[in-house]
């Protein structure tokens, strides 16, 4: 087994999964895992870049600028490991059917997110 091999089963083992503990619970309810999962540093933007496309590690990485290639590797191998994330034929990364199923779930939180913008923007 390489090296990133290792290092991928081991973040996949300690990523959060409903009905084990993670960060913000003891019981590991779906709804707090699920936000331990997303509040990870860079999650979201991941998401927010593969919503309509899969992407390649360099591409993605490229993207979201300024992440690190170990840190885009260990959030990579938990999304995927909770089933958010797939890889495609050629090895590139796409959202799941969780993961579309997510972005839609997620799609009131960003019209209200847009409504307090303009609202509360600069003037």
């Amino acid at each position: 087994m390489s090296k990133q091999e290792r290092t991928a089963s081991g973040s996949e083992a300690q990523g959060p999964r409903p009905g084990r503990p993670a960060r913000g619970t003891t019981t590991g309810r779906p709804l707090l895992v699920a936000f331990d999962l997303l509040g990870r540093r860079w999650a979201l933007r991941m998401l927010w870049e593969l919503r309509e496309e899969h992407l390649g590690f360099r591409a993605l990485q490229e993207r979201c600028g300024g992440m690190s290639s170990s840190v885009l590797r260990d959030r990579l191998a938990e999304l995927a490991g909770a089933g958010i994330l797939e890889t495609d034929e050629d090895g590139r990364y796409g959202l799941s059917v969780h993961g579309r199923r997510l972005m839609q779930a997620l799609a009131p939180l960003r019209a209200w997110a847009d409504a307090w913008a303009e609202a509360t923007g600069p003037r």
